[in-house]
């Protein structure tokens, strides 16, 4: 899917999956020599996609291709800009995806009365449960920021240019907006930073949503249940990811 959406070659889905394997494992170990790896190998993989389309005489239509001819301030973005943009997309589609849908299938594996309901339930009764699962179990944990003016708030001044952690977990459960933090995915949803808020919203909310919204209803088509499985348990991220890294089930 992302590759179609981005214009790429549906033969770079191995390697990129790859990257997203090893991009977690440097992520888990905090280890920067082999993190700067990592990213050099994005780096390496977005380019050859870039040259082509930076061509002149290149006739692409998609949303890389857009992305290149995309100014800002009357220049057009640079390399590492398009890459930054284009790795965040990425790493949204292939790693958050996969993190989202552990989370879900956990929940419902663990719930299976829910299976008859959502089985029962339209798109958005769908969508709701889903965002609420997430909100819940928010398999994203921060988000770093640097202030670009002062700023007041919960009691402390922060000074512009500080650098600072968003700590969407806690956000997400916080009680003066969620109260006692019940499951109720239409009170809820309105306030959930599942996505993010303000300029830095997710991009490819619409787009996410719809694929957990399919692989939900999918899986539930058959009216079969869905349990977790009975000889192996599910096995949680480690910080700074969130959610699980396996999540063993059976469909019965």
């Amino acid at each position: 899917a992302q590759c179609r959406w981005l214009g790429w070659s549906e033969a770079l889905e191995p390697r990129l999956l790859a990257w997203m394997k090893d991009h977690h494992k440097a992520t888990r170990a905090g280890n920067k020599e082999v993190l700067a790896q990592v990213a050099q190998e994005f780096d390496d993989i977005i380019l050859s996609e870039l040259r082509p389309r930076q061509n002149s005489n290149a006739r692409y239509d998609d949303v890389t291709a857009h992305l290149c001819r995309t100014t800002f301030e009357g220049r057009l973005l640079t390399d590492q800009e398009v890459i930054s943009i284009l790795r965040n997309w990425t790493g949204g589609d292939l790693g958050s995806i996969a993190l989202c849908v552990g989370v879900i299938l956990h929940y419902i594996a663990n719930h299976p009365e829910l299976a008859l309901k959502l089985q029962l339930a339209g798109d958005e009764e769908v969508e709701a449960f889903i965002d609420e699962v997430l909100r819940m179990d928010d398999p994203f944990i921060s988000n770093r920021r640097v202030t670009t003016c002062p700023v007041h708030i919960g009691g402390q001044d922060i000074p512009s240019g500080s650098k600072i952690k968003l700590h969407w977990t806690s956000a997400n459960r916080d009680e003066l907006v969620f109260g006692d933090n019940d499951f109720n995915p239409v009170k809820n949803r309105p306030n959930n930073l599942v996505y993010g808020v303000g300029k830095h919203v997710c991009p490819g909310r619409l787009l996410a949503t719809w694929q957990l919204r399919i692989m939900v209803q999918a899986l539930l088509s058959t009216g079969q249940k869905i349990l977790p499985a009975s000889n192996e348990q599910s096995v949680r991220e480690v910080a700074p990811l969130g959610g699980f890294n396996r999540v063993p089930i059976m469909i019965a």
